[in-house]
């Protein structure tokens, strides 16, 4: 089935950074020998909210949620694919901690850059500074639009809006192997598990979706644009 193109104010990032491009051949060689690459299994910590920053973080493969949290209370800003920088909040020089969590939602490869040579790059390179700081707007937005939808939309345009970012955003497809669990999908919707449950065999009656075990086939994208679009 052909990819489909999704306008919402989805949860998951769609920005990948392309800035690595704009460094010259001697900065590239910096930032070589100051990374490394680390493979994190599902439900890993990569950042934790309050820790000191000695990293920032490129998403090579896999799957990233990102939260704040509070005591035992944990609000996802937004889930991230491959292509995205974690981290970018750090690079303060008045403030060296994470301000969230990030923990893989399935396996994940990532770059780990040494944060005062990220840093350094921003000094030196205003080409590669200027593509950060657009990329940190585009993220900022997302998250703005993000708690628009939680805030004015009920429960299945919730639902909807996520089936068709992860579609849309990390699968780029709409079959996919979906490696959530219904306790993960109704946190990332804002919603309760039950309601998740239950919507997703709404939906499926409705003909907008099918679900074989893991596997997710988005049959009716225009059907879950509307309800987004009503709520």
């Amino acid at each position: 089935m052909n990819m489909i193109n999704i306008n919402s104010t989805c949860t998951v990032a769609k920005s990948h950074c392309k800035c690595f491009d704009l460094l010259t051949d001697e900065q590239t060689e910096l930032l070589e020998k100051k990374q490394v690459e680390v493979k994190f299994n599902k439900g890993e910590i990569i950042a934790k909210q309050g820790a000191f920053a000695t990293h920032v973080m490129f998403l090579c493969d896999g799957l990233v949620k990102v939260y704040l949290e509070d005591n035992d209370e944990k609000l996802i800003l937004k889930i991230i694919g491959p292509g995205n920088l974690i981290g970018l909040t750090s690079v303060r020089d008045d403030d060296e901690t994470f301000h969230y969590t990030a923990a893989s939602y399935q396996t994940s490869i990532i770059r780990m850059i040494d944060i005062h040579v990220f840093k350094k790059l921003i000094r030196e390179n205003g080409a590669f500074a200027s593509r950060i700081i657009q990329f940190m707007g585009e993220n900022a937005a997302q998250i703005n639009n993000r708690f628009f939808c939680m805030i004015h939309r009920q429960s299945y345009g919730k639902l909807a809006d996520l089936l068709l970012c992860l579609a849309g955003s990390v699968f780029k497809t709409n079959e996919f192997n979906l490696l959530l669990t219904r306790k993960e999908l109704a946190e990332l919707a804002g919603l309760s598990t039950e309601s998740v449950i239950r919507l997703l065999k709404d939906f499926q009656k409705d003909k907008l979706i099918k679900i074989d075990g893991k596997k997710f086939s988005i049959l009716n994208p225009e059907g879950l644009q509307k309800i987004c679009k009503i709520g």
